[in-house]
C-alpha cells in the first residue's frame, strides 16, 4: 500500500493496522516521518525497514525529498502480530 503523503496518512495507516488485526498482512510504503503521530500510533506495532537513500521513481530527475520506510503489518495468524 502506498497511501497519498499528506494530512490522511494517519488514516491509511489505522486502517492497515486494523486489516491486521482481522488477519491481513499489510506491506506499506510510506515517508519515514518517525515524528509524527500516525507513525507512533501505528507504524511502531509493525516491522519497520528504513530505505537507505533517496526513492526515485521511474524516470524522474530527481529524488523525494525525504526518506522513506517500509512497514509490514503481518496478520494475526501468520505468526507475528504487527
Amino acid at each position: 500500500m502506498n497511501p497519498p503523503y499528506g494530512r490522511e496518512i494517519g488514516k491509511w495507516m489505522q486502517k492497515a493496522y486494523e486489516s491486521s488485526l482481522s488477519g491481513a498482512t499489510v506491506v506499506c510504503l510510506v515517508p519515514a516521518r518517525t515524528d509524527t503521530k500516525w507513525f507512533h500510533d501505528f507504524a511502531m506495532n509493525g516491522e519497520i525497514r528504513f530505505i537507505k537513500g533517496r526513492l526515485k521513481f521511474g524516470g524522474a530527475k530527481n529524488s523525494a525529498p525525504f526518506p522513506s520506510a517500509v512497514v509490514i503489518f503481518r496478520g494475526v495468524g501468520n505468526g507475528i502480530v504487527g
